[in-house]
């Protein structure tokens, strides 16, 4: 075998609480998210020397490169293509994680489990403070909330899937940036706790897509995360227009129930992480 193929889904975080601790395999999130049809595919082929490019843009894509150095000592080109914006809050840097892992596990036949590669790609993600537990919800697809620490893999599904979603991206938010502060960590988390608490009372009812992204919504004012004027004005319009929008974690980035001016359309999905 010369190459190998894998798909992530991209997902979209509609809150998080943070959970810190040392060991990075342990470090992740509580909160609530949903992965979406589109997401990333990785091609791997064995090479002279490592490259990894992202949408044809060679770079040194630091939680991919960690993936590679634990699992080969083989030289390989590592091809990753997505539709999605790299850095806008769709979970692309634990998605390349994640298909890359599986790729390299193909490739070389490693005979990993899914899931211990999961956590490397997780812990990967959390190591370089690129994500805290998008991975989790690529491993296991579809809209999910994770009432536990993402490290420890247990998630609750909720049944909405196959649900349009909008999104449009106005510019990066730094993941790192944010996780390194520790005043902006505390109001996070405080939100985070009351969005939990929502969602947990909103799950003993027949519970809506909308519903959760008022929640969202709520949160991302609380935690202080909402600042991009853009973000604050699309989602305003969006509201005047009787839809729900809130704002995606972590980008400057809208997503909503109803079409928006310059909105993409994307599809909540149940499809997780898979080889092709």
């Amino acid at each position: 075998m010369q190459e190998a193929h894998a798909f992530a889904p991209g997902n979209i975080s509609c809150f998080f609480k943070i959970h810190p601790q040392n060991d990075p395999r342990w470090r992740g999130s509580l909160g609530l998210g949903f992965t979406v049809n589109e997401g990333v595919l990785v091609t791997v082929t064995k090479a002279r020397e490592t490259t990894i490019l992202f949408n044809d843009r060679k770079m040194d894509f630091l939680p991919v490169r960690y993936v590679i150095d634990h699992l080969t000592k083989e030289t390989v080109k590592i091809v990753i293509t997505s539709p999605l914006p790299l850095g806008c809050g769709f979970g692309l840097s634990g998605a390349s994680a994640l298909a890359t892992a599986y790729a390299l596990n193909t490739l070389f036949s490693l005979e990993k489990l899914p899931k211990d590669l999961a956590i490397l790609a997780h812990t990967a993600d959390a190591f370089h403070q690129t994500g805290l537990g998008d991975v989790v919800n690529q491993f296991f697809g579809g809209f999910l909330v994770k009432l536990k620490p993402s490290s420890e893999f247990t998630v609750q599904k909720i049944p909405l899937t196959r649900i349009p979603v909008y999104y449009a991206y106005f510019s990066e938010l730094s993941t790192v940036a944010v996780l390194s502060d520790r005043s902006l960590q505390e109001k996070i988390n405080d939100a985070a706790s009351e969005a939990l608490s929502e969602v947990e009372k909103a799950l003993k009812k027949s519970v809506r897509f909308r519903d959760l992204i008022d929640i969202s919504y709520v949160y991302c004012k609380k935690s202080g995360l909402l600042q991009d004027r853009q973000t604050k004005d699309t989602i305003a319009a969006i509201q005047r227009s009787n839809g729900h929008a809130s704002m995606i974690i972590l980008g400057n980035a809208v997503y909503s129930d109803i079409p928006f001016e310059g909105s993409k359309k994307l599809m909540i999905s149940d499809i997780k992480a898979h080889i092709l």
